[in-house]
């Protein structure tokens, strides 16, 4: 079989060219960093377990209309998705104070917050990902005032349908980190979809009666039995049987791992893309 083409490489994935000019593969590795990189690991299984979750998570995202990148699984570890331009802009939106904004603003963690609070950063390694406003994201050039509108009016709605998933299953969606990108049609049409991944690496779920932590805070923190949580949580989700699939040590129990079915997501190669239209954005 040809070695595939890599793409890029980030902290926790690889992109390969796919089969197609318009596809390319997704590689969930178990690498695990924080603090912007300053803290590295690898945890056996992780990237078994994201790339499951995030399959069914952005399937049933898909079938409330918000369309995204995802395609299919593969295999245990990477999926098809479409290619696609990524927005330079992390969205994360907030329920429940946690992580850097209680150290920016003196909130106690576990505060409630009265709305879900949408910040942005500029997707950046070299400069820390830094918090940005409206304002310099559409001063520099890193989306426009419509791209913008729409990111927000889908992050709002991916928020509001994924704490009641979560909450139907005992866990309390803290916040979440998205990000977007672009597809061009053959006219120069914009669409935008939901891309990246959806997972503990990038949720901090909280169990609601214990408030255990069960994302990735178990790594940063050397809170300990980090793949247990990441585990929990798609046994919640029904991902994986009783007992899970990775074995203590990290080892995966490939048997039972090959029983389990691959993620379609049929409704994304029927949608029809929503065009972006310069029509009328909010006033900031």
């Amino acid at each position: 079989m040809a070695r595939r083409k890599q793409i890029y490489e980030g902290k926790a994935k690889i992109i390969y060219e796919g089969p197609d000019q318009t596809t390319l593969i997704q590689y969930f590795k178990d690498d695990a960093t924080a603090f912007n990189a300053q803290k590295k690991a690898v945890i056996a299984g992780k990237g078994v377990l994201n790339n499951r979750i995030s399959a069914h998570l952005m399937t049933r995202l898909e079938s409330i209309g918000i369309p995204t990148h995802f395609l299919r699984s593969v295999n245990m570890r990477e999926q098809m998705v479409r290619k696609v331009e990524i927005v330079p802009i992390e969205l994360v939106i907030r329920n429940v104070a946690a992580g850097s904004l209680c150290k920016r603003f003196g909130v106690n963690e576990g505060t409630i917050l009265g709305r879900p609070l949408v910040e942005f950063y500029y997707k950046n390694d070299a400069l820390g990902d830094p918090l940005v406003n409206e304002e310099h994201i559409i001063t520099f050039g890193w989306a426009d005032p419509y791209e913008l509108d729409e990111m927000v009016a889908m992050s709002w709605r991916i928020n509001d349908y994924l704490q009641g998933l979560f909450s139907g299953i005992g866990l309390r969606l803290v916040d979440l980190k998205l990000e977007f990108g672009r597809i061009w049609g053959e006219h120069g049409e914009l669409y935008l979809v939901l891309a990246d991944e959806i997972s503990p690496d990038n949720c901090r779920l909280w169990d609601m009666k214990s408030g255990e932590k069960l994302d990735k805070d178990r790594f940063r923190f050397d809170l300990g039995d980090v793949i247990e949580g990441y585990q929990y949580i798609a046994e919640k989700l029904g991902l994986v049987p009783p007992g899970g699939i990775i074995n203590k040590g990290g080892s995966i129990n490939e048997q039972l791992a090959e029983t389990l079915d691959l993620i379609e997501n049929e409704l994304a190669r029927e949608r029809k893309l929503k065009e972006i239209k310069p029509l009328k954005p909010r006033k900031i």
